[in-house]
């Protein structure tokens, strides 16, 4: 008798160890949703070794082999990760930069102070010219955020000028004077940054005014627009900043309204980036997946005055924020990546994929040596992270077109608390092949997921999967490749059902054809 409890208890743990999700993937005949590849977009912004040591090393007085001063290993491993565009100089320095100080021999450029991270001197040796260069360099779109809370109108409206008028002006005279005959057409402009907060503290009214004349004399001068203009938006769930903006800004003036999200546990207590326990994790994953609900209530919101969807939802700022290094500068916002890191991305990036008929533009928060990055350096060496790697791996799902994933997930329980497991989106790129990516937040239980195809008959897949031993491991410059992409196995394709077996805290990208 005691032999069969035992054995009884034996077999309840082992089917506790599997988590059952079900989904169905439909392809539809005529499908119209696009994924925009510039959902997959990067920020990069003045602060800490962003900039300074992480793009740029300068010119002279280094070793480390580079192009106009660009760390050609960054070149290198951002072209492979097809990053479609990149945002700066900021966040809440581009509200004090003043695009004049950065141009012109560099040697004359004035020093400034960056008040917001770390209070150090810049010297603007890195400005206009070096960034946009450094952008066709990488094959990227450059996305500029003008400064509205410090600089003027015709301040803003100088550098649109400056880097995009062809003809003859003032601002195309002085461009060609800095050695930069043709212009570089830049289409992306942010007006303004958090607004609500390091950009003005403004409210949403007065911001919404200032937007309409900023945005008025940010054109191309055919009075047709023809620019992207980004208008400062929410923080989080200000959905009445949303509102506002929707109701009060001319839909002649605005292409998109931006999002900030961070997965934050407690802005006062963030905890640490590779030391861990389980209920900081669920919490970080918690406000993670608040991304859905932020997605879904903003874009409502937008629907009643935009039914057709025409201005998009730019979630330009996102990402897992945690407490600095121990050791380093607090102001510089350098923090490890972790596993959890990579679930924070795939997950994120299957909300917007799901949300793509809205969500067109999205920018991590920040590309090298700040918060969730996706690359490492110190001197001469660099890593990739696995946020990195997930970004990677879903770079397929660029300008593909969107296929409909209805998942039903299993939970991942701690204590009383619930969330969805799994998480998923999928599209078909322009050679036929369909991708399934699929995330397994749980990091104790593998999680059979089950998807019923609808639409397509597929013969054969295969599949990438990023893991590792626990949650906490994160690639060191000791060990940078502990964390990389490996071959997956766990996927079985029988007629129209596709069987998946996620292993605990793993990303898996499937390919059929």
């Amino acid at each position: 008798m005691k032999n069969t409890i035992l054995s009884f208890l034996l077999l309840l743990s082992t089917l506790g160890a599997y988590g059952q999700t079900t989904a169905t993937l439909r392809v539809p005949e005529k499908p119209t949703q696009t994924i925009s590849r510039h959902i997959y977009g990067h920020f990069a912004e003045h602060l800490g070794r962003c900039i300074y040591g992480g793009f740029y090393v300068g010119e002279s007085n280094t070793k480390i082999p580079h192009t106009a001063g660009v760390r050609n290993d960054v070149v290198d491993a951002l072209k492979k990760l097809k990053i479609p565009n990149l945002r700066w100089p900021g966040g809440c320095f581009a509200d004090t930069y003043h695009w004049k100080d950065g141009i012109g021999p560099k040697e004359q450029r004035p020093t400034i102070v960056n008040t917001w991270w770390g209070g150090v001197t810049e010297n603007n040796s890195f400005g206009t010219h070096d960034f946009l260069n450094m952008c066709e360099l990488l094959g990227t779109e450059p996305y500029l955020a003008g400064n509205m809370g410090s600089g003027a109108v015709q301040e803003l409206a100088d550098w649109v000028q400056y880097v995009n008028f062809a003809g003859v002006s003032p601002m195309s005279s002085l461009r060609k004077q800095n050695g930069r005959e043709k212009p570089w057409k830049v289409n992306y402009w942010g007006i303004g940054n958090e607004a609500w907060g390091c950009g003005g503290n403004m409210t949403a009214e007065y911001y919404a005014n200032e937007y309409r004349k900023y945005a008025t004399f940010v054109s191309d001068w055919t009075n047709s627009g023809g620019l992207f203009r980004i208008a400062s938006g929410a923080n989080s769930g200000d959905y009445h900043w949303t509102e506002t903006l929707m109701k009060n800004v001319p839909k002649n003036l605005i292409e998109g309204i931006a999002l900030h999200h961070y997965a934050v546990i407690d802005w006062n207590k963030k905890g640490p980036s590779t030391k861990f326990e389980e209920k900081t994790y669920f919490g970080t994953m918690k406000s993670a997946l608040r991304m859905e609900e932020l997605v879904q209530k903003h874009s409502a919101i937008m629907d009643k005055y935009d039914p057709g969807k025409k201005i998009a939802l730019v979630v330009d700022e996102w990402g897992g924020w945690y407490e600095v290094e121990p050791g380093t500068n607090p102001g510089f916002l350098y923090q490890q990546n972790t596993m959890r890191d990579a679930m924070i991305a795939g997950a994120t990036l299957n909300i917007f994929n799901n949300h793509s008929d809205r969500v067109r533009m999205a920018n991590l928060a920040q590309t090298i040596n700040v918060l969730q990055a996706v690359i490492l350096t110190e001197e001469e060496k660099m890593l990739l992270t696995p946020t990195y790697h997930v970004m990677e791996m879903y770079n397929v799902h660029q300008d593909a077109t969107y296929l409909p994933l209805s998942l039903q997930s299993a939970a991942y329980t701690l204590g009383s608390e619930k969330l969805n497991a799994v998480s998923g989106s999928a599209s078909r790129d322009k050679n036929g092949l369909t991708h399934v990516s699929l995330v397994n937040i749980d990091p104790k239980n593998k999680q059979e997921v089950t998807i019923a195809i609808e639409g397509a008959n597929y013969k054969s897949v295969t599949g990438r999967i990023l893991t590792s031993k626990t949650l906490q491991d994160h690639n060191t410059f000791a060990k940078p490749n502990l964390i990389t992409p490996a071959a997956f196995k766990g996927a079985n394709l029988k007629g129209n059902n596709l069987k998946v077996e996620l292993p605990p805290f793993s990303v898996v990208v499937l390919e059929m054809k």
